[in-house]
Parts: C-alpha cells; structure tokens; sequence
C-alpha cells in the first residue's frame, strides 16, 4: 500500500514538473547594452543558481539590439541603456507594454589607467584639453547612449568643439572602454558600471561626471512580443527587481528603484 501511494506521488510530482531536477528549466536569451556586462554577469549567475533556468546574453549598443529585433532578432528579453527604445518597440508592437521596467539610470565617469600622468580626479573634464591628450574613446552617439550622454556632457562644458578632433568612436561602450584599457586611447568616457568592475577598479582611476552635465541616462527593459520563452523573461525580470538582484545593479554603480520582495 505505502509503495503504491509513492508511486502515484512521484507521477503527481513529475507531471507537475517539481521532482526531477531540471524539469522545469527554461532558457530566456537577453539582448542587452554592454554597460551591464560585468553587473548581469553576477545576476546572471545569482538567478540561474536560484531558479534553474538558463540565461543567454548578448552585449553590445542599445541602438543595434533595437534595429535587429525590429528586423526579428530572437530575443526574448531586450535592456536598453536608453528607455525610449523599448518604448518603439512597443509602439510598433514588437514587445508587450506591461513589460516595460525602468531598471536603473546610468552614469557615465571619465577614466584613465593608473599609469597615466593625467590628474583626472582633480580637473575632471577638463583633463580632455591637455596636450598630452591624442584620443578620447566614447561611444558611438548614434547609436549609443552613453555616447549621446558622453556629448551632451561635453557641450556642457563647453569642451565639445575643443575636443572633438579627438574623439574616436566604439561601437558600444565596452568598446570604448577597451580603448583606453589596450592603451588605443589615452582616456575615455565611460559606464560608471564599468569603471566600477574589478579588471576596471584595479587598473585605473577616475572622476564622476555630474548627471546635471547630461540627460538622464533612463535605462529600459522589456520582453519580446513574438518570442516564446516569457514565463522566463518574466521571472527573471522579477529577479532582478528583488533585494539581491538591486544589490547587485547598486554596487555596480546603477541609481535603482526600491528592491521589492518577490516570492
């Protein structure tokens, strides 16, 4: 009898998808800005231990994740360094308008390797003007954020005309940052997330660009209408809105929302 009432437990258990372990993974592929490389790689890590499911990331400029998911691309989650592109994309159609989640504003800093002789942290910006000066990496502002928000920052200070012979453009910010790092740059405008990375912290310094210099950096998630995989979008999205998940995009340097508690 007690054999018998386990067996029909354990059917109970599989068919319901609780009991055998990974029977009720997902996998949920994530277009993402390349500022979040180092902060989603924690999170990442932290929601696939706790729900089982696996995640698939692609970094890179918001601006070139929306134009390939217009034209199809297969993601299911899209996070933008620029809120008013997954709000196109519910414009058109293309992601589901109770989706959108304003996860954190960005902050852009002007960083350079320890070995440089520029006294970033006490001439900020205008470090930009030295003569030792050659190339300064941004993003590209046509399609990335951080690089409108690198700009805008410069104009501010009225520095953009002096400099702009100067700069030279990644394609995403990550890129930018390479720049500086390989030493192709002398100093570069970059994700706050970025400099905030270990590899980053270790080998370099920087000054924190005011956020009155520029627009808010208002960064946006939401899922993709067509994909498949939105039960996973939406968990992880809730994952991230939890008190781990907003730890972790804090310590990376990201203004975020109050974490909320989720079951």
């Amino acid at each position: 009898m007690m054999s018998r009432f386990v067996w029909v437990w354990a059917t109970v258990m599989l068919v319901a998808g609780w009991w055998a372990p990974g029977a009720s993974a997902g996998e949920v592929t994530i277009a993402a800005a390349s500022d979040l490389n180092f902060a989603f790689k924690e999170v990442i890590a932290a929601y696939e231990q706790q729900t089982g499911h696996h995640v698939k990331l692609s970094l890179g400029s918001s601006g070139n994740f929306y134009a390939q998911i217009q034209n199809g691309a297969p993601f299911d989650l899209y996070f933008s360094a620029d809120i008013g592109y997954p709000k196109k994309l519910i414009e058109s159609g293309q992601a589901l308008a109770d989706s959108l989640y304003a996860y954190a504003i960005g902050r852009i800093v002007v960083w350079v390797p320890n070995e440089s002789r520029l006294d970033v942290e006490q001439k900020g910006l205008a470090v930009l003007t030295d003569p030792a000066v050659r190339k300064i990496a941004i993003a590209n502002p046509k399609h990335a954020p951080y690089g409108r928000a690198a700009v805008s920052a410069l104009e501010h200070e009225q520095l953009h005309a002096a400099v702009q012979d100067r700069l030279v453009f990644g394609e995403s910010v990550s890129q930018a940052a390479q720049f500086v790092q390989s030493g192709a740059a002398d100093v570069g405008i970059v994700a706050l997330s970025l400099a905030k990375a270990p590899v980053m912290a270790a080998s370099g310094r920087y000054w924190e660009v005011p956020a009155s210099f520029h627009p808010p950096l208002e960064q946006g998630a939401v899922i993709v209408k067509t994909r498949l995989h939105q039960v996973e979008a939406k968990s992880f999205l809730q994952f991230l809105q939890s008190v781990q998940g907003q730890e972790i995009m804090r310590r990376f340097g990201f203004v975020v929302s109050q974490p909320v508690a989720v079951p």
